[in-house]
Formats: C-alpha cells, structure tokens, sequence
C-alpha cells in the first residue's frame, strides 16, 4: 500500500477474507474505513507490486489482520474483524500517529500488539490511541498489549475476555479512561490488566492510569 491513500467503503457492503491480510509498511496518511475483515490465514512468499513500475518479492504473511510497520498518521474506523491466524491489528517498527476507533472484534486470541520486542527502542515513540471499540465475545488477549510508547485506551466497551483486557511486558505509558470492563462470569479470569510475570519493582516504573473507568462482573 502506497501513501496518502483511503479505501472507504461506506455505502457498500466490502468482506475481505481468506488471504494474505493488509500490510502498511514505511508509508503516512492512511485511511480505512467501514471493511468486513476475518479469516486471513498465513501465505507463501510471492511477488507483489508496490508501485507503478516496480514489482518486488514479499515475504510470508504471518496472518496479521492488518499489519502496521514503520507507518505514520494512520486511522483505522469502522472495521469489523474476527478469526486470524496471528494479531488482529499490530503495530510495530515505530508506527505512530495512528487511531483505531468504531471498531468491532470477536472470536479470537490475540487482538492489538503494540510493539514487536522488549529489546527494541524505536517503538518508544509510538503514540496510539484506542476509543469508541467493542471488544466482544470470545476474545482472549491482548486488548491491547503494550510493549512501550504511549497509548490512550479511551470510551471503549470490553463485554468479554478469557485471560486479560489490557497487558504490558515493558515501559509503556498507557492511559485508560472513560472504558467499561465487564469480566466474564468465571473468578479466574477477572483480570483486566497483566504485566506479564514482570517482578514489582520493575512494574511500579511504568505508567499505567485509570481515569473514570467502571469495573463491573
């Protein structure tokens, strides 16, 4: 996908499903707007055209819904998205500017990464923000996990989950606000955040807020 571009699909009925998943690599000012999109699976490398004039070799698609890479100012709204092979959406390699509002998931295990690896400083200027979404039935994880940057989690509906809402595994700076968490009926699973097995005293560095957000279940 090339930059400066939206694909919007209102007034219409779009399913996209059952191939490689969307990649936005290295590319600013994206829009996606008002898609179906489930069941990407992984795929083979193949050779792909990036540009009018230039036909180069992909490699394989790991099954990401939509896989965001060293992208800036990206907004992605209205989608409906279930049932990956990997992540629903992921963010890595630096992305930042980018907004995911009026979406909907279900059915699936790992929802939204933020960042690739602990090891890695590039994704510490990630700025991503998360408001308007329902978070549905049969999801597991990871909604999202952060790794670092900063991340805005706001006016969203979490309705269910198995293991945990929102995780981290290193310094990130997440912002919960205005959210409604409702735990699933079992007691083992009443966990909204997850640091991930960190030891205390590196968690208590991070930055983590709640700000008017209603625990219920």
């Amino acid at each position: 996908m090339q930059g400066d571009k939206t694909i919007d699909e209102r007034r219409a009925n779009v399913h996209l499903a059952y191939g490689a998943g969307i990649t936005i690599q290295f590319v600013k000012n994206i829009i996606i707007h008002n898609h179906f999109i489930q069941d990407f699976v992984v795929t083979p490398e193949g050779l792909i055209r990036d540009s009018v004039d230039h036909i180069g070799l992909r490699t394989v698609a790991d099954g990401d819904g939509i896989s965001i890479f060293g992208a800036e100012n990206i907004w992605l709204d209205h989608l409906s998205m279930k049932k990956y092979s990997d992540g629903i959406i992921d963010a890595v390699e630096g992305s930042t500017g980018i907004t995911i509002s009026n979406c909907r998931w279900t059915d699936h295990v790992h929802v939204l990464l933020f960042g690739a690896r602990d090891t890695t400083t590039v994704d510490d200027s990630m700025r991503i923000t998360v408001i308007y979404n329902h978070f549905g039935k049969r999801l597991v994880q990871r909604m999202p996990r952060v790794r670092s940057g900063i991340v805005h989690v706001i006016n969203n509906d979490y309705t269910h989950w198995e293991m945990y809402a929102i995780g981290s595994s290193h310094h990130a700076t997440i912002i919960s606000q205005s959210n409604r968490y409702i735990a699933p009926p079992r007691p083992e699973f009443k966990e909204v955040t997850h640091r991930n097995d960190a030891p205390e005293a590196e968690w208590r560095t991070w930055t983590w807020t709640s700000q008017g957000d209603l625990f219920k279940g």
